[in-house]
């Protein structure tokens, strides 16, 4: 299969390629911007493989879009390219209007003329939508988002995913576009870019600085490792139903504060980290406007219709984690020097 995968420089879309390029025969064509979150050192141990390709392009270029679908011809469309920063989207919703929705609009476009076009490879052809929980707005104690959920967004960031999932599932509905959604937990692993909660907490950790936690760190997630993400996309790519949504979670709910402590004790354990103990180091900070307090995922049509569920627990994952953010430093410092310093950076604030 020929898989256009966009975002592919960026965390979730790195993880995805890495995946596909060493667990399965797919070719692979990544389309990314490159913009503050991507990294194509994320992708350093794909770059020769002769079955990956790279196309700086911004998926808000029609013409460019139509021309990459013309030279690789593909059978598939993993469409990961988003901003996804909540705080950066209260402070500038503008950029993500335009490349979670007006972005979005321009691949279906092109993939709608594109399948037109592919005769008897056509049924087989597929435009995977990767979305987030954060569309279905927030749960209080009980409960979790299932692929019924009616959407509740909160914030212009999950606002304009939802608008997206809206999009895709008017296009299969009305143009018959063979379409699939996803949306999934949190995620974390290796790679994440050092403005979202357990990347910056490492990073302050290791610098000996204050790890800033939103309120009293109450607030809860569902943490998906990266890895696990990157196999349930590939799954439902290739064996989900065509016009289907599939949540993905971690089954790994945690309140901020815990994660942040669970990231201290690792850290307390590894000869590398000086700043002992750091849970001194937590910093509580004035809370986000309109901070949501629960998401919690149900995955159990995944894992029934798949037979998928996640490989890592918290603790496996978060532990790997850690020990990537210290032994990796060449990978994340130069970021730090690229951004300028303060919010817009991603370093004073955390995200989850």
């Amino acid at each position: 299969m020929r898989i256009v995968v966009t975002g592919g420089a960026g965390f979730i879309g790195s993880a995805l390629v890495r995946h596909l390029i060493g667990h399965t025969d797919h070719h692979v064509l990544v389309i990314d911007k490159l913009t503050y979150a991507g990294n194509l050192a994320s992708l350093s141990s794909v770059e020769w493989h002769p079955r990956y390709r790279f196309s700086r392009t911004d998926i808000c270029d029609p013409s460019a879009i139509t021309d990459i679908f013309a030279g690789f011809d593909p059978d598939a469309v993993m469409h990961l390219a988003a901003e996804s920063h909540v705080d950066r989207s209260i402070d500038g919703p503008a950029e993500f209007i335009n490349t979670n929705v007006v972005g979005t609009y321009v691949l279906l476009e092109a993939a709608l003329a594109h399948w037109r076009k592919l005769g008897s490879r056509a049924q087989g052809f597929r435009f995977h939508h990767v979305s987030t929980d954060e569309v279905y707005g927030a749960l209080k104690d009980e409960g979790s988002f299932t692929e019924d959920t009616r959407y509740d967004p909160r914030s212009p960031y999950s606002a304009t995913k939802a608008a997206s999932d809206h999009l895709v599932r008017a296009w299969g509905h009305t143009y018959g576009l063979p379409t699939l959604i996803t949306n999934c937990s949190n995620n974390y692993g290796p790679h994440q870019f050092p403005e979202k909660l357990i990347p910056l907490a490492i990073i302050k950790g290791l610098a000996g600085e204050p790890m800033p936690v939103y309120g009293r760190g109450l607030n809860v997630r569902d943490w998906l490792f990266v890895d696990d993400h990157a196999q349930a996309l590939t799954l439902v790519l290739e064996r989900g139903r065509v016009g289907e949504t599939y949540n993905i979670g971690g089954d790994a709910e945690r309140r901020n504060i815990d994660v942040v402590g669970a990231i201290c004790d690792a850290m307390d354990g590894l000869p590398q980290c000086q700043n002992r103990p750091h849970r001194t180091l937590i910093n509580f900070v004035a809370d986000r406007p309109g901070h949501d307090f629960r998401y919690a995922i149900d995955f159990a049509k995944l894992k029934a219709e798949l037979g998928w569920s996640p490989k890592h627990s918290f603790e496996q994952g978060l532990l790997s984690t850690v020990q990537w953010y210290v032994e990796n430093r060449a990978w994340w410092e130069p970021l730090l020097s690229k951004h300028a310093a303060g919010v817009r950076r991603g370093i004073a604030k955390q995200s989850a």
